[in-house]
């Protein structure tokens, strides 16, 4: 006779709270000077990806499970004076062989994929078109401003390079600076005026005594041939 004790007990669980929080950022908001901002539109897009695994950790798909000896032959007497159990195992503790059983012990693994999108829009509109006004105007005048600077420095860059070049002051060519003044040309140095005009001399010729015009009639050419 034998029976099987099994006293191992396995528990396990696990809780996993998973939450997706969509958090609505504010306006996308432009600047452009001179105290001029304007919002627009805002789009959220945030994509997400969720898992998670839980695993034992050695992973053990079978255990020895002991089979005891539970033998109870002897230790009392009937009434006849034969050898009975008396109700105790005579061998405890004894392992008469070990049996193999699973463990069920299995890995976990869940997966989550998805995205959540807001798109939030100003109400009113007239304010926009007012903002989007102010800020182009803004644009318009820093342009300006900044032509006019780019003007002083080109008139500033003429007369100072126009003034060294009368005195006879410039970079070496091969220096890394001589581009600053390449494109000043001076046009009127002292003593020289443009355009002027220079006098060429007349050169007399002397005449020669013109030629005796040619005729075809014999009375032109004078007295009357003599032959011999």
């Amino acid at each position: 006779m034998s029976a099987t004790a099994n006293p191992v007990a396995n528990s396990s669980g696990s809780v996993t709270n998973q939450a997706i929080q969509v958090l609505q950022g504010p306006y996308i908001t432009n600047t452009y000077g001179g105290g001029i901002q304007c919002q627009g539109p805002t789009r959220n897009f945030t994509p997400y990806v969720t898992g998670s695994a839980s695993a034992s950790k050695p992973y053990e798909p079978f255990y020895n499970d002991p089979v005891y000896d539970v033998t109870d032959n002897v230790g009392a007497f009937d009434d006849d004076g034969n050898v009975i159990g008396d109700g105790r195992i005579d061998n405890p503790g004894d392992i008469l062989f070990t049996k193999r059983t699973r463990t069920g012990q299995k890995d976990n693994y869940s997966l989550g994929v998805g995205f959540s999108m807001t798109w939030s829009t100003p109400i009113d509109k007239n304010l926009q078109d007012l903002c989007k006004k102010a800020a182009s105007t803004q644009i318009e005048l820093t342009s300006q401003l900044v032509a006019n600077k780019r003007l002083d420095f080109e008139i500033a860059r003429l007369k100072n390079c126009g003034e060294l070049k009368l005195k006879g002051i410039q970079f070496h060519p091969r220096s890394p600076y001589f581009k600053v003044c390449a494109d000043v040309v001076v046009n009127n140095p002292p003593g020289h005026k443009h355009p002027h005009v220079h006098s060429i001399p007349s050169v007399s010729v002397p005449t020669s005594t013109p030629e005796s015009p040619l005729s075809s009639r014999a009375e032109d050419l004078g007295a009357p041939l003599e032959t011999k």
